[in-house]
């Protein structure tokens, strides 16, 4: 039986009086790469935060490798292994790009922090060629695969990316969905929240939609991706 390693029960989470997340549930095993998709504005990123400790958790449960892990800051989650790559980005943009690798190591003690960057720049050869260039002279795109292989420097049991194609040029789509595949494939369990249904659900196992704080459908992604209502909201069919 393949292992939960994240489980979100009833979560709700609320903006004042606004209530964002509605009490969602849904689950990531060991191995997959599920996509939460949505419009714009449906709560994915809320989400997100709510599981990674950088947003309040109104009512509900969060469990991680079997723990309960709400109200744990993100510090504790990513030495833990949850670790996200945030909408945005986030780049130190006034360090190298090999300074920000190390900085995604920072919650690691041992000997294998130079190997890992080597193996980061495998994956991303663009970041070996540029590894003295300061980050915030990059593309978005370079931005976003720098972002991506500094969390990998974490060692992630789950690795949770969010909106990682957004503002991108189609070239570096498809790159960005090429590395995605190519992360997953290495063995590193994904939650990938995306606006763009179609990649989204194309390389997923499992898929949940999110409308309007609510988790209106869910299932194999192949099975969403044919769905006439899902190709109609979120494909334009």
């Amino acid at each position: 039986m393949t292992t939960t390693l994240l489980k979100v029960s009833g979560l709700k989470v609320a903006y004042g009086g606004i209530q964002a997340v509605k009490g969602i549930s849904f689950e990531v095993r060991q191995g997959e790469l599920v996509s939460l998709i949505g419009a714009n504005g449906a709560g994915k990123t809320t989400t997100l935060k709510a599981i990674t400790g950088t947003q309040p958790v109104a009512d509900g449960e969060i469990e991680f490798m079997g723990q309960k892990i709400k109200g744990q800051g993100a510090w504790d989650l990513v030495k833990q292994g949850l670790v996200m790559v945030p909408e945005g980005r986030g780049t130190f943009t006034r360090m190298t790009i090999t300074e920000n690798l190390q900085m995604g190591a920072f919650v690691r003690n041992d000997r294998e922090i130079d190997a890992d960057i080597e193996k980061v720049f495998a994956i991303f050869p663009r970041l070996k060629e540029r590894a003295k260039q300061l980050a915030g002279t990059m593309s978005g795109g370079e931005q976003q695969m720098l972002a991506m292989g500094r969390a990998l420097m974490a060692r992630p049991k789950v690795l949770l990316l969010d909106e990682p194609s957004m503002g991108l040029s189609p070239i570096m789509v498809d790159k960005i969905f090429e590395v995605v595949a190519d992360i997953h494939g290495r063995g590193t369990t994904v939650l990938l929240v995306e606006q763009n249904a179609s990649r989204a659900l194309g390389l997923a196992d499992r898929g949940y939609v999110m409308e309007s704080g609510e988790i209106t459908m869910d299932g194999e992604a192949k099975a969403l991706l044919n769905d006439p209502k899902v190709r109609a909201a979120y494909l334009g069919e």
